[in-house]
């Protein structure tokens, strides 16, 4: 399995940056999770004939806004319809930057949360606490990779991450967020070390925010290796 790191911002990119996104590769199957603003000519230089399939962990724009760029490459440009997994509200958000053309033109929609067969992959989705709802996605083949997208404190991020070869965790650690519906770098350690990871890296880090203070955050509370996810990095394991 290769992970591409696509962007690694909440909220908004800074300087040369960009938003949530990650390109996953097994068995020559490719699978764009998560396309925030800046995502797109990332993966496109990666893969310039796109993914073979996209998985989207919910509505916020700095975690499907790009989506809406590959949806105008594929309905413009030539290519079977593109399965897309995802919750709701992203079809929602898609349909009203284009409510004149049906997205089953280019897109092949299943929900989220639910299990399924994808390529290689077998994806479950879990339900994870946010401000929309947002799907925690476990993709499992030889190796397991899970990745949160945006979640609160939930029991269910232990059966997310459960022996994961490489546990992504957003660590957004937003200064006087009281919500209870984002992470902090710390608790993302902890979370990681209550499902057993054997690797996890934090992304969706606060614009501004000391990277460094969040790893070493993070590894107050879990032992394994760990991973400020930067663009443009690139991780093999299998």
């Amino acid at each position: 399995m290769r992970l591409t790191v696509l962007g690694t911002c909440g909220a908004y990119p800074e300087p040369g940056r960009a938003c949530s996104g990650f390109a996953v590769e097994d068995q020559g199957y490719r699978v764009a999770l998560d396309l925030g603003y800046g995502t797109l000519p990332r993966l496109l230089d990666l893969w310039p004939e796109g993914p073979d399939a996209v998985v989207i962990t919910h509505e916020h724009p700095d975690h499907c806004a790009d989506l809406h760029g590959l949806f105008r490459m594929r309905c413009y440009g030539k290519g079977a319809r593109l399965p897309l997994y995802c919750p709701p509200g992203v079809l929602d958000r898609l349909q009203g930057l284009e409510p004149e053309v049906p997205l089953g033109k280019v897109f092949d929609v299943h929900a989220l949360p639910g299990e399924w067969e994808v390529g290689p992959f077998r994806l479950t989705g879990l339900d994870l606490p946010h401000f929309v709802p947002n799907a925690g996605v476990r993709l499992e083949s030889k190796r397991v990779l899970a990745y949160t997208g945006d979640t609160g404190p939930s029991e269910a991020l232990a059966t997310l991450g459960r022996d994961a070869d490489l546990f992504i965790v957003e660590a957004t650690d937003r200064p006087g967020d009281t919500s209870g519906l984002l992470m902090t770098s710390e608790a993302a350690g902890s979370w990681a070390r209550e499902a057993g990871a054997r690797r996890l890296m934090l992304t969706h880090f606060w614009p501004g925010n000391d990277r460094f203070a969040a790893v070493a955050a993070a590894r107050e509370q879990f032992s394994g290796e760990i991973f400020a996810a930067s663009e443009g990095d690139v991780h093999v394991f299998g």
